[in-house]
């Protein structure tokens, strides 16, 4: 990246990226406070890990436009630490996953996410839009219908406001407009302040107060672990994700060490470990929020509304929040898939089910991933393994038999080539003629010895032809 470049991400459409990291702030506060919660400790330090990580990721980040924070993935992750070594410990290990993702980047180990294919893209993008309208529904039920038409009228603003203008981002206006109508017209409505305290000051430097003991590294260094590839998973999905969205390209090793940097920060000011969120990011793009002022701005203003404008922060109807969220869930789901499900191949439409089931069923998106990249490979081997064929034919003189082998040979292909081999036959000499084939493992390499011995124990004479160089190599190792 170009020093041009980077300033030019600063400085393009600063309004709009101003307007929309704003957006970005308020879709982040009730999601943030639901994910401290998750984690088993106060919204205070989810709230400060989504100042200061998207403070740094704004500096230090690959994907310009995304918006980071203290997510629900790495939020369950991190539950476990909390509830059975305490706060400080979390501290600890959210400056460690940091580390991780740093040396995760350094090692250039972000290539590996070539290994997930459109259909778990889509399965990733098509569960988070679900389980943010999810996370919305404890606000709807069992509420007064007085919230219902908060939501409703919301709705309103959000969609019908920028038909008239697309200044200022219509959600601002539906918090505003909200905002005011509770306050003018007092009503039995859930406000934010009822989702938890929120912070009145700035968040203080503090180094994790544990034992600094191996013991202490055993305990927090599997937790580490999971939470920087859990974090390092969901930013670069989302990253591409935002690619795909704004025709652009980003900076995947950059975006791994520009994590890590700022979960070690946030580590040291009290917060918890975090990631990329798709559904703010989807909601600052919507309105134009591309560069990195706006992820900045998204965390500065998050500090502001804390501690400047704190009392109207608490005095904001969830409603509102909801009815964003909503618009946020809408945005983020990928309507076309559901028409793709009919038209695709049954394979690449199973890939995609399977990963939205996952991730909807354990809330792990690391999880849904997972199994959506082990199912895709293993209906890749299938389709791969079906093209290997061996074909035959006997020489005039019926002493020898050569076998042509087509395809690539692999463990899952591995007994296609065994079952096309006679071991019974008459001839006398054996050929296998390597020319359109190719080996690819060992597990290949064993069967393809072992045919060999097991001709030569019938007192075959068995011969290879136009076997390539790293099929040889690999015969060779084997034998």
């Amino acid at each position: 990246m170009t020093v041009n470049q980077y300033i030019r991400e600063w400085t393009d459409s600063p309004v709009k990226n101003i307007l929309a990291g704003m957006v970005g702030t308020f879709a982040l506060i009730p999601e943030v406070i639901a994910f401290s919660y998750a984690a088993g400790v106060a919204p205070e330090v989810g709230l400060f890990a989504s100042f200061v990580i998207s403070i740094a990721i704004a500096i230090t980040g690959g994907r310009p436009g995304m918006i980071s924070g203290a997510a629900g993935s790495v939020a369950l992750v991190a539950a476990g630490l909390v509830h059975s070594h305490g706060f400080q410990y979390l501290l600890l290990a959210t400056a460690l996953a940091g580390l991780i993702q740093i040396l995760f980047g350094a090692l250039k180990l972000q290539s590996m996410m070539r290994f997930v294919s459109r259909d778990v893209e889509k399965g990733f993008v098509n569960a988070l839009a679900i389980l943010i309208f999810s996370a919305q529904l404890p606000q709807m039920i069992h509420v007064s219908w007085q919230t219902y038409a908060l939501i409703a009228l919301g709705l309103a603003i959000v969609y019908l406001l920028p038909r008239i203008t697309t200044t200022i981002p219509s959600p601002l206006i539906c918090i505003l407009a909200l905002t005011t109508v509770t306050m003018v017209w007092p009503m039995p409505v859930h406000v934010v302040a009822d989702l938890g305290a929120l912070p009145k000051g700035l968040p203080a430097f503090t180094l994790p107060a544990v034992p600094w003991s191996l013991e202490t590294l055993e305990i927090v260094l599997p937790y580490s672990v999971a939470m920087a590839m859990v974090g390092i998973l969901e930013s670069l999905l989302t990253a591409t994700v935002v690619d795909e969205m704004t025709d652009t390209h980003s900076n995947k090793r950059m975006e791994c060490t520009g994590l890590g940097i700022s979960n070690i920060l946030a580590g040291l000011f009290g917060g918890m470990a975090g990631c990329g969120m798709i559904g703010q990011t989807v909601g600052n793009l919507r309105y134009g929020g591309k560069g990195r002022l706006s992820t900045f701005t998204a965390g500065a203003f998050l500090l502001l509304l804390l501690v400047v404008f704190h009392d109207f922060v608490a005095k904001v109807p969830v409603a509102a929040l909801v009815a964003i969220m909503i618009m946020v869930s809408v945005s983020t789901f990928s309507w076309s898939s559901l028409n793709e499900l009919i038209r695709h191949p049954r394979l690449s439409s199973t890939v995609m089910l399977v990963t939205v089931g996952v991730v909807i069923l354990t809330h792990d998106l690391a999880a849904g991933v997972a199994c959506g990249v082990l199912l895709n490979g293993l209906f890749f081997s299938f389709q791969v393994m079906k093209l290997l064929h061996v074909t035959s034919q006997t020489s005039a003189d019926a002493q020898t038999i050569t076998y042509y082998v087509a395809g690539q040979i692999f463990f899952a292909s591995t007994d296609i080539l065994n079952d096309a081999i006679d071991f019974q036959a008459p001839e006398s000499t054996i050929v296998l003629d390597l020319s359109q084939a190719r080996i690819w493992d060992i597990s290949a390499a064993d069967t393809v010895e072992k045919i060999a011995a097991r001709l030569r124990g019938r007192g075959k004479t068995v011969t290879f032809i136009n076997v390539d160089q790293s099929s040889a190599a690999l015969l060779r190792k084997i034998a």
